[in-house]
């Protein structure tokens, strides 16, 4: 508790500094962390081999250069980033000046999970760095390989007074908590979110909660399935399906479902044979998830998959069909390779169903019909998704990342983690040349009237 309470008095100091402020600093911090990252490459994605079994090409693709893109994009971008921004502030201003001056909040905390523990580490951390803030880093303690190889590179790179890693369980995280940070950073589930803002607001702590939900994934009759259930197996079984922006669940028009299955049954053949064999299809976490995972497929019409060996924690892509909306399955996000398939007969009912519900993290839509990608991007609210294809919006960082209601509040990626990480300081500066006499007392009639019309 107390080596909390002096880190962060450590870390206050060095911001109040004044050194994480210039662009020459974020820059070469930036920099810093890019050659240490890249140095280290090996030892990144063995630890994902080791924590999650992940094969070094997912691991690249979806985590570490995930990592890089952002950190070329931040360097590329941040001197415009850090530049006062003009506003226009109107004819009752004038003659004055508006600017935007966005500057770091102080010190951050970053909170990981363990289904990417290393992007969903690291690219926050990459946001903080551009936005010139210490942080401290809180890493799973479910993905122990990652973790520890992340603590080894930050302490080679970076003094704790500026960047720290914190290793450690729940109760690590909760005593972390009681401390009060600048900013919170916080990516997990729901319940857990709900507890991060409960701390957070102890000391009016602005939080960005990045969670999850069940996100849907729209089938219309007008997709093309073969296509669609190729980037839907591989959106939806990539890492095993922990992932907080796969396919949850399916909802195939009625016409097509029978074609849809077939070719889905296809492409997993094609991508995961004999998948618990398969050096290279991923485990689940742990022992807690696989019995969760297995439980959930008890009682379901499993059409597909369905077998699982415990020794190494894997389950196969599994395919469910299933008419009930409130069956287990249908409860909770999966965060697992079980894939639900529902069917619906009108877009209307569907929608009317889906906001019934829990706003999702994503939503997925394989359509070529405008009309209808026009009537669902329009009756649905969702943090994020994809047209005719699923996950690969949050490899883009143009493209701001980040739920709504349930499924989290704020966003990151690009320039809106920069924004995410700073706090917008608005300042109008006003002529010295000029000063009008009608807003100062005693106020005159005529003053009024002109009042009304600017």
């Amino acid at each position: 508790m107390s080596d909390f309470f002096d880190l962060l008095k450590s870390q206050h100091l060095f911001f109040e500094s004044g050194q994480t402020k210039s662009y020459d600093f974020r820059l070469s911090a930036l920099t810093d962390l890019e050659n240490a990252l890249i140095h280290r490459e090996h030892l990144i994605l063995a630890a994902l081999k080791k924590d999650l079994n992940k094969a070094p090409f997912e691991s690249y693709a979806t985590e570490f250069g995930v990592v890089l893109d952002e950190i070329k994009y931040a360097k590329k971008h941040l001197k415009k980033w850090m530049s006062p921004q003009r506003r226009s502030v109107g004819l009752k201003n004038f003659p004055a000046q508006g600017r935007i001056y966005r500057e770091p909040y102080g010190s951050a905390l970053i909170m990981a999970p363990w289904n990417y523990p290393f992007q969903l580490l690291i690219n926050p951390l990459v946001a903080s760095i551009a936005a010139g803030n210490c942080t401290v880093l809180k890493a799973s303690e479910d993905a122990p390989a990652t973790s520890q190889v992340i603590k080894t590179l930050i302490e080679c790179i970076f003094k704790p007074d500026y960047v720290a890693v914190i290793l450690g369980d729940v109760s690590v995280s909760k005593q972390l908590l009681t401390h009060q940070f600048d900013l919170i950073f916080f990516t997990g589930s729901s319940s857990v979110g709900k507890m991060v803002m409960k701390a957070a607001s102890e000391f009016l702590t602005p939080v960005t909660l990045e969670l999850g939900g069940k996100s849907p994934c729209i089938i219309d009759e007008t997709a093309q399935l073969s296509l669609a259930a190729k980037r839907i197996v591989w959106g939806k079984f990539l890492n095993a399906g922990q992932t907080c922006v796969a396919p949850d669940y399916l909802l195939v028009h009625e016409s097509v479902s029978a074609q849809l299955i077939t070719v889905l049954k296809e492409h997993i053949q094609a991508m995961y044979h004999k998948a618990l064999s398969n050096p290279d299809y991923p485990s689940v976490i742990n022992d807690r998830h696989f019995k969760r995972l297995t439980q959930l497929i008890r009682n379901e019409n499993v059409i597909f998959g369905g077998d699982f060996d415990a020794p190494s924690k894997k389950i196969e892509p599994t395919l469910i069909f299933t008419d009930n909306w409130e069956s287990p399955i249908m409860q909770e996000e999966i965060f697992g390779p079980l894939l639900p398939i529902l069917t619906y007969s009108s877009k209307e009912d569907l929608v009317k169903k889906l906001n019934q519900k829990e706003k999702p993290l994503a939503t997925y839509l394989f359509t070529t019909s405008k009309v209808n990608e026009t009537y669902f991007l329009n009756a649905l609210s969702f943090g994020g998704g994809c047209i005719n294809d699923t996950v690969v919006h949050v490899a883009s960082p143009t493209l701001p990342f980040g739920g709504v209601g349930n499924s989290g509040m704020g966003a990151y990626h690009g320039e809106k983690g920069f924004d995410t990480f700073s706090h917008a300081k608005s300042i109008l500066k006003k002529s010295n040349l000029i000063d009008f006499p009608f807003r100062y007392p005693p106020y005159k009639e005529k003053w009024f009237k002109l009042l009304k019309k600017l």
